[in-house]
């Protein structure tokens, strides 16, 4: 439960030393971050499940409840980012205010996030590619798009087992040589993928809107089956609960703090602007898409766009939805490996993780060492472990660590009230506890084997704590040195 003073941390993110990472990002920079890893392919395929199979046409309202609990979520983070600049998160927050113990279950939470939903997002990013290509007649060979534990069946009716995932690694290892070259140099790569794909979103709203069936809206909120989460309220509640896989991204701006020109300044911008950018656009976009089609038609569709787009005159549409998913999901690729590597530079600053993770680049002044290493797991994850749906799971994760950034919040301004907050949460206690609430309700309509995967995968981070972080904590073994030396 020892805990790290919000001083010490302000003091160790000063200090000018070779492991000290680059101030490279300014306020646009941070928008552009969180817009990139916010603004991912999940839009176009969890809108449609959610329309589906628990809020119908109300799958609105389903992301209004959750970006209005990712805003409370928001506010919090801006104010921690704003107080305490460094690279981490809501990892760092929780070790100022909670205290070690729980800032590892955040720290590993996270690494469950970033880690395992860029691998997944890696995998699919190579199913579009072989179906975009193949739109145009180039047929790459299933057996090298493909994990061995997964077939395919051919144009010839014939059956073929996978060996490796090529393009899946590919994309991973060419994401990790452009974050190790620099964070400026990703960040203008992520500014024009960005740009690209919320352009092809404004164009489906556009293009789209004058073709909306209002019959596709009646009912707006379909009558409950009489299974809890299946339609009416709860199923909104549910639908919020699973597209709030969508809204995870402005958690990677914070992740970014240290790499911030003036943090003070542009994390809240960076922050609350993101958020605002992406409600607006996921609002229109799921408005359009169940107005086009029925929400029935959507089914468990991975595509549910393309569903929509049928029924309009913009055939070629398609083909740029396609394209927007797999620029949306290189960048989200692209921030996610960036935010992991951040994520294990100050866990392992602190001692609970190896000091490979914490070491940087001579000259980019990058963390190489952790890239290298993560970009070798996930890569080989990418290339021989089939798909599996990961998007619940890295919801309920999510939540958990911005429940615990709004609990932060009301210990810090007890424990420590005149703390410098160059952003300061309006209306505490209020803006907390509602945040805490909506997350917590958005858990509890999460699926009973979410939680059973969640509790497996901290029984693991857990192990690792207690057989290696507690004995190599930097801060345990200069408090037990202060200790020894007052005695």
């Amino acid at each position: 439960m020892l805990k790290k003073s919000v001083a010490l941390i302000r003091e160790e993110a000063a200090e000018n030393s070779e492991n000290s990472l680059k101030r490279t990002l300014g306020p646009l920079n941070l928008i552009l971050i969180g817009v990139g890893l916010t603004l991912g392919a999940g839009l176009f395929s969890i809108t449609g499940i959610a329309a589906a199979n628990y809020s119908g046409p109300a799958v609105t309202l389903s992301f209004a409840i959750a970006a209005l609990g990712c805003g409370f979520s928001a506010l919090c983070y801006a104010e921690f980012a704003s107080m305490i600049p460094v690279a981490g998160s809501a990892y760092t927050y929780s070790y100022a205010t909670m205290g070690e113990f729980f800032a590892w279950i955040i720290g590993w939470d996270l690494v469950l996030e970033y880690s395992v939903g860029c691998a997944t997002v890696a995998i699919s990013w190579s199913q579009y590619l072989t179906k975009f290509l193949s739109s145009f007649g180039i047929f790459l060979p299933a057996q090298l798009t493909m994990s061995p534990f997964e077939t395919a069946k051919l144009a010839d009716g014939s059956i073929v087992h996978g060996w490796i995932n090529i393009p899946g690694a590919l994309i991973v290892v060419l994401m990790t040589l452009i974050i190790i070259r620099g964070t400026k140099g990703s960040a203008l790569v992520n500014a024009f993928i960005v740009f690209l794909k919320v352009g092809v979103v404004v164009i489906f709203i556009a293009l789209g809107w004058k073709y909306i069936d209002p019959s596709n809206y009646k009912p707006y909120i379909p009558q409950n089956t009489g299974t809890f989460g299946e339609f009416g309220w709860s199923g909104v509640l549910r639908g919020a609960a699973l597209v709030f896989f969508v809204f995870i991204g402005f958690d990677a701006v914070a992740a970014s703090a240290q790499e911030t020109k003036k943090p003070a300044r542009d994390l809240p911008i960076g922050i609350l602007g993101s958020l605002l950018v992406c409600t607006v656009l996921f609002g229109l976009f799921a408005h359009v898409m169940t107005g086009l089609a029925n929400y029935k038609d959507f089914g468990d569709s991975g595509a549910p766009v393309a569903i929509a787009i049928e029924n309009t005159p913009y055939a070629w549409l398609s083909q740029a939805v396609i394209l927007a998913i797999l620029i949306g999901y290189t960048s989200v690729i692209l921030i996610d490996l960036m935010a992991q590597s951040r994520m294990f530079y100050s866990i392992s600053r602190d001692g609970l993780l190896p000091k490979v993770f914490s070491e940087v680049h001579p000259k980019f002044k990058t963390p190489y060492k952790s890239n290298i290493v993560l970009c070798g797991f996930i890569s080989l994850f990418a290339a021989f472990v089939p798909m599996r749906v990961v998007g619940e799971m890295t919801s309920i994760g999510t939540l958990l660590a911005f429940l615990m950034v709004c609990v932060g919040i009301l210990i810090l301004r007890k424990t420590d009230p005149h703390a410098e907050r160059p952003f300061k949460v309006p209306f505490v206690p209020l803006i907390p506890i509602l945040g805490i609430l909506t997350c917590l309700a958005m858990m509890v309509f999460m699926p009973l084997d979410t939680w059973i995967r969640l509790v497996v995968w901290l029984a693991i981070g857990l192990t690792i704590y207690f057989l290696y972080g507690k004995k190599n904590s930097v801060l345990r073994k200069a408090t037990q040195k202060n200790a020894e030396q007052s005695s």
